[in-house]
């Protein structure tokens, strides 16, 4: 039998990117930075497996500085009070051998939801940079921001906001 493995987030190869419907003009986009974080993987019991994420409300980047400024504001983020994001697992099912469907807690702004990630296994071996054991993952989620306390400029700028994110993690040396 095989042990659980844990994967530490590489921060560097790791991108989490939102969208957001902008007066049904536009769909913009915008991400987070310095993702930290572990999946543990237990391959013989997938649905033991878990992830956990923390994101810093201070690394958005919207690519309008005056945007990622007043996203760091109380009638947003509130980054002063509440400085991180935050998703931990509760449970992993198995869709196929590359396919799962997490289903964990987003905390953001102290208000803590269910949210649904569809993750993807891209893959998993040995990394040919490092040499170190390493995965990697797709996966997409949505949920209405103002179940958050994010409800600015709705209906005008759109409550759904669509995560993407793809991550690499590697076994600590």
């Amino acid at each position: 039998m095989a042990k659980p493995v844990s994967y530490k987030i590489d921060p560097t190869h790791t991108a989490t990117v939102f969208t957001w419907d902008h007066l049904g003009f536009s769909t913009p986009s915008a991400n987070f930075r310095d993702i930290q974080g572990t999946i543990q993987i237990d391959e013989d019991k997938p649905e033991n497996s878990s992830v956990t994420v923390i994101i810093p409300v201070s690394s958005v980047n919207t690519n309008v500085d005056a945007l990622d400024k007043e996203f760091q504001t109380a009638d947003w983020f509130n980054a002063a009070k509440y400085p991180n994001i935050s998703f931990k697992s509760t449970k992993v099912e198995t869709q196929d051998k590359k396919n799962f469907k997490i289903t964990g807690n987003l905390t953001v702004k102290g208000i803590t939801k269910p949210v649904v990630l569809n993750a993807v296994l891209n893959k998993k071996g040995v990394h040919p940079m490092t040499k170190v054991e390493s995965v990697g993952f797709n996966a997409k989620a949505s949920f209405d921001r103002s179940a958050f306390g994010i409800a600015n400029y709705i209906p005008n700028v759109g409550d759904k906001i669509i995560v993407n994110i793809t991550t690499e993690a590697s076994v600590a040396k």
